[in-house]
């Protein structure tokens, strides 16, 4: 393979010919890793078909059991994990206008999520038309989680509230003094039953010095967006609910 971009040095070709090398390692390692996720055997099944406040088909609220979440056909549900309420020591500002920016800002939306919803909303439609099922869940009212989506311009995400259930409790989305955490957790249906298959549990393994978590890392546009750059991951920064 012969590439050359417009002035190019020697120097930079050799090096880049290297990162090269490591790019596709990096490449066959994640081939690798998600071969290894797809074979792992089946886990415990669902304590109970958990009840959630959502909107049914026709936008009216409504309780929706975790089964019923499963499109026909369809037999994976990725379920992300909302941070709203936000974490307690989380002092980034919330919304400026709005109804939920009278809400106080520790019971207001998370902004790391919020942005990482903001890119997964345009992706739901194509998520969905591939086969696989895909919903939020919050400890927040339902009341609230619709009104900050609509504030949000959120189309296509389907949000629900687990305000009455232990569902983020029992696959560890909160913490045992109530605090929530930005799980992704998968489930996949065989027939009748429906199975714990993969959550994100680096979440809670410790970081290398310098990193974050990176539990979601593979599916975080932004932040990898960061790593094609010459700067690389902003060390002092944080994403905000709005930008100057």
């Amino acid at each position: 393979m012969n590439i050359a971009f417009p002035g190019e040095s020697a120097e930079y070709r050799a090096a880049r010919d290297r990162l090269l090398a490591k790019e596709i390692e990096l490449r066959r390692a994640m081939e690798a890793v998600s071969a290894l996720r797809r074979e792992l055997p089946p886990d415990g099944l669902i304590p109970e078909d958990y009840v959630f406040d959502g909107l049914g088909p026709d936008g009216v609220p409504a309780k929706l059991k975790l089964s019923e979440l499963f499109a026909p056909g369809k037999d994976s549900l990725v379920v992300y994990n909302f941070m709203f309420p936000r974490y307690p020591k989380d002092d980034r500002p919330g919304p400026a206008e709005g109804a939920t920016a009278r809400l106080k800002l520790e019971e207001g939306p998370c902004p790391s999520c919020v942005a990482f919803l903001d890119a997964l909303d345009g992706a739901m439609k194509h998520v969905e038309g591939a086969g696989f099922n895909f919903v939020v869940i919050a400890k927040a009212s339902l009341d609230r989680l619709t009104t900050f989506a609509k504030e949000r311009g959120w189309r296509n995400l389907r949000l629900l509230s687990a305000a009455g259930n232990s569902f983020k409790r029992d696959y560890l989305a909160e913490t045992p003094e109530g605090f929530q955490m930005p799980m992704v957790t998968v489930f996949h249906r065989d027939g009748s039953e429906i199975r714990h298959f993969w959550s994100s549990e680096m979440l809670y393994a410790p970081a290398d010095p310098g990193q974050d978590p990176r539990h979601a890392g593979t599916i975080e546009p932004s932040w990898n967006i960061f790593d094609l750059t010459r700067e690389g991951r902003p060390s002092d920064w944080q994403e905000q609910l709005e930008y100057d």
